[in-house]
């Protein structure tokens, strides 16, 4: 029977699935223990992920808790602290003080798995925060001959990775930016012909505005009105969906709206955060403005203000007396693990612990590549970023129809 060192850290943004990954892979692991499968097991758990690694900054998870790491299922946020960090760019590592001039990250990481005679990592995050991990495993089996299985467990709000058919959080992030909106939307009335633009997180994929706005409608339609007030089921429902994947014509889309704006005095717009970014970077580079970039090289979207952008170039074509601009994306990713999500996860992990004793690495998920899209550790070498939305979807499609967007 072996003897089982765990490492774990989550990474990247928050979505609500990483406290509930924690839980749900202890669980499996101390079941494993107990139904004899390995003689002891020990959890390291690296504090804000690649940076905790890189600086030595981790803790042991106490044997007295483990009947208790339930309650981290209904508890949002990560458990042990996230951070940005790529193991591969070595500049800005050095730059936030990570690690010192002579120095590599993959070397470094490398020697504190080694020292703290890790053999399992679980890493908790979406593509970039796994597919470094697999870089890190196979370093420290070239360079160190060393063996360090890695269980990923897709964390993304954007359901937005290959081959993976749902990402943990997703599911969770959606109801919850409904329940968002379904408060924003009274601000409708606080003006005549109001805006509102409902900014949802998806950085390429259109995945979460479209899954927040089914949610959101199904919670209207369950919402009672007396017939004869001017707040009503039209006023309050979505009248467009713009995401990544589907060209926005500005005009045209405002000569609509601008109809409806006329009817019901104010206008609800979805549109994920990615939406109409190639067009404010180009026009940013053309008036020789430095665009902002992550340590990923990812634009980030926070510093060019999508929403700004929309806000400005739409108000005055429709007519709109106010704007404002709401972002469900904080809220939405910072809640606990929903139903839907807590089951995905507890089947990954399941999974994912039989994988590591099997001493076969990768990211844990419903492979779609597969027949009968079975959770199994998907090869890292196949995990990939940026899957776009499936526009043709017949939910999708149907709604598009039914708010009048064709």
């Amino acid at each position: 029977m072996a003897e089982v060192k765990v490492g774990m850290m989550t990474s990247g943004g928050l979505a609500p699935c990483l406290s509930s990954s924690v839980a749900q892979l202890v669980k499996y692991w101390v079941e494993a223990l107990r139904n004899g499968k390995i003689a002891s097991v020990s959890f390291r758990m690296y504090t804000d992920g690649y940076k905790g690694v890189l600086i030595d900054n981790s803790f042991l998870i106490p044997e007295e808790v483990y009947d208790e790491i339930d309650a981290l299922n209904f508890l949002g946020g990560s458990p042990i602290g996230n951070s940005r960090v790529k193991l591969t760019n070595v500049k800005d590592c050095i730059k936030r003080g990570f690690i010192k001039e002579n120095e590599t990250p993959l070397e470094v990481a490398a020697q504190r798995l080694i020292k703290d005679g890790i053999n399992v990592l679980h890493t908790i995050g979406g593509d970039d925060t796994n597919t470094q991990a697999a870089e890190l495993s196979k370093y420290i089996l070239e360079k160190h001959n060393g063996k360090v299985v890695v269980i990923g467990m897709p964390k993304t709000i954007d359901n937005d990775v290959y081959p993976i058919c749902q990402t943990f959080g997703a599911d969770t992030a959606a109801h919850q930016g409904a329940l968002f909106f379904e408060n924003i939307v009274s601000e409708s009335t606080a003006n005549p012909r109001m805006l509102i633009l409902h900014e949802v997180m998806g950085r390429d994929s259109g995945f979460l505005t479209a899954a927040t706005a089914k949610a959101y409608r199904e919670r209207l339609a369950l919402q009672k009105f007396v017939p004869g007030f001017t707040t009503s089921k039209e006023s309050r429902d979505i009248h467009a969906i713009w995401i990544p994947e589907i060209p926005l014509e500005m005009e045209k889309e405002a000569a609509r709206l601008k109809k409806l704006m006329d009817i019901h005095g104010n206008i609800n717009i979805f549109f994920g955060e990615g939406t109409g970014v190639e067009q404010i970077v180009l026009a940013m580079e053309a008036a020789g403005e430095e665009v902002p970039r992550d340590a990923f090289g990812h634009v980030t979207l926070a510093k060019i203000n999508p929403g700004q952008y929309f806000s400005k170039h739409i108000s005055n074509l429709i007519g709109a007396e106010k704007t404002i601009v709401q972002k469900s994306g904080y809220f939405a990713r910072s809640a606990a693990a929903n139903d839907f999500d807590r089951d995905l996860i507890g089947k990954c992990a399941k999974v994912g612990v039989e994988s590591a004793l099997a001493g076969v690495s990768g990211c844990m998920g419903e492979d779609e590549d597969k027949e009968g899209t079975p959770i199994r550790a998907i090869e890292f070498e196949r995990i990939k970023g940026g899957k776009p939305f499936d526009t043709k979807l017949d939910w999708f499609q149907t709604m598009l129809k039914e708010i009048g967007q064709n």
